[in-house]
């Protein structure tokens, strides 16, 4: 169980007291290294975890007050020393913030759809927040105006561009497993949902941190390793195993087209949902189709495209469609039916140049954690013995 002590956040202020529009910066990294304290030293003292530590000196987070006093005892220094204030006007009012957009080419976006934001160096990135919800999304801004891949931005009042967040592009709907155990170990996580090819390329393009991939080389039969390989200089990108899971036809409750193989979606009133090239799951279904010797033509809604594995599965739960192809843990969270179709590996794809920021840092351990590997199981319905394993 998290201990109060340990959880990053701004200062507590009085019920009913509004939040002052500061922001602050720490002296921490420094401070310890002239007393020749280690962060895990810090940490085991102060009764918080390393990662805590990290993510305070690196301003993504301001501790509690007992978590500032004890830090400031143990480097005799007063609080005020530790942590120093400043004033910042983008968080007084809102502004407009000019943004590279992370859009796929096939989607449109509208004034007043919301967004994150984050940066990755000097580049500030806004990742449009998925439509399909029960409640609104957490945002920073929402757009009001767009050009091709920019857009323009009107940010919420106390928003500016995170520098301590991971942008995380990927179709896996169990990101957000990932996402709320790193935001529980200090790193903000803004998931980016896409195909595997556009994750892939986003990452070369520097518009993303990590890229989700379950794509599988014909000719060697293996996942993701060989494109990548094409894709990337060598020893320019690591690769870490997030989950093995299987992907296979998704259909209704009680199957009631009785839905056995790809041989059924041919000749018969079964319609589909599909989604875009360059996705693991439009790789699976073609596949199949041609090992069975089928026409794409012959199946009902081929061309009618969505863009997630989630969005995939909504469909047949509302009845918009008779079957999908999509991962088990999408047909799992609607309470669907279920038809294997392969076993996949799912893996993290991350720039070299990453590995040592707080944010990287804080993945790789996240990944390695039982608790993570615990909740894909039940959750997800993953296979994750090869969890947290870096492949190159």
């Amino acid at each position: 169980m998290t201990r109060d002590s340990e959880i990053p956040g701004k200062f507590r202020n009085k019920p009913g007291q509004r939040e002052n529009p500061v922001r602050t910066t720490t002296r921490l990294h420094e401070l310890r290294q002239i007393r020749g304290l280690g962060a895990t030293e810090i940490a085991r003292r102060v009764g918080v975890s390393r990662q805590t530590i990290y993510a305070i000196e690196s301003g993504d987070f301001v501790p509690n007050t007992a978590v500032a006093l004890q830090l400031a005892r143990l480097l005799e220094v007063s609080v005020e020393e530790l942590f120093l204030i400043r004033a910042n006007a983008a968080d007084q009012q809102a502004g407009n913030t000019r943004a590279e957009l992370l859009a796929t080419g096939r989607e449109t976006y509208s004034a007043g759809e919301l967004v994150r934001i984050g940066r990755i160096g000097s580049r500030v990135i806004a990742a449009p927040a998925a439509r399909f919800l029960t409640f609104l999304s957490e945002a920073d801004g929402a757009i009001s105006k767009q050009s091709k891949a920019r857009a323009t931005i009107r940010t919420v009042p106390g928003s500016v561009p995170n520098e301590g967040c991971l942008i995380v592009a990927g179709c896996d709907p169990a990101l957000s497993v990932l996402a709320s155990d790193l935001k529980s170990a200090g790193v903000d996580v803004i998931n980016v949902p896409c195909s595997s090819r556009t994750a892939l390329n986003w990452l070369r393009n520097g518009l993303v941190h990590v890229a989700g991939t379950h794509l599988r080389d014909r000719e060697s039969g293996q996942y993701n390793l060989p494109l990548v390989a094409s894709l990337f200089e060598k020893k320019s990108v690591r690769a870490v195993t997030f989950a093995e899971w299987e992907q296979g036809l998704v259909v209704r409750r009680g199957n009631p087209r009785c839905i056995r193989s790809v041989a059924d979606l041919a000749g018969s009133q079964t319609t589909i949902v599909n989604r875009e090239k360059g996705s693991g799951a439009r790789d699976l279904l073609d596949s199949s189709l041609r090992a069975a010797g089928i026409s794409s033509r012959s199946v009902g809604g081929y061309d009618r495209l969505v863009p997630s594995h989630m969005a995939a599965a909504l469909a047949v739960a509302n009845s918009q469609a008779d079957c999908c192809v999509a991962t088990v843990s999408a047909a799992k969270c609607l309470g669907l039916g279920f038809v294997p179709l392969s076993k996949e590996r799912f893996d993290l794809i991350v720039a070299s140049s990453e590995m040592d920021t707080v944010g990287m840092r804080a993945l790789f351990e996240v990944l390695n954690r039982a608790k993570l590997r615990r909740k894909l199981a039940m959750l997800a319905g993953y296979e994750t013995r090869h969890t947290g394993e870096t492949l190159i």
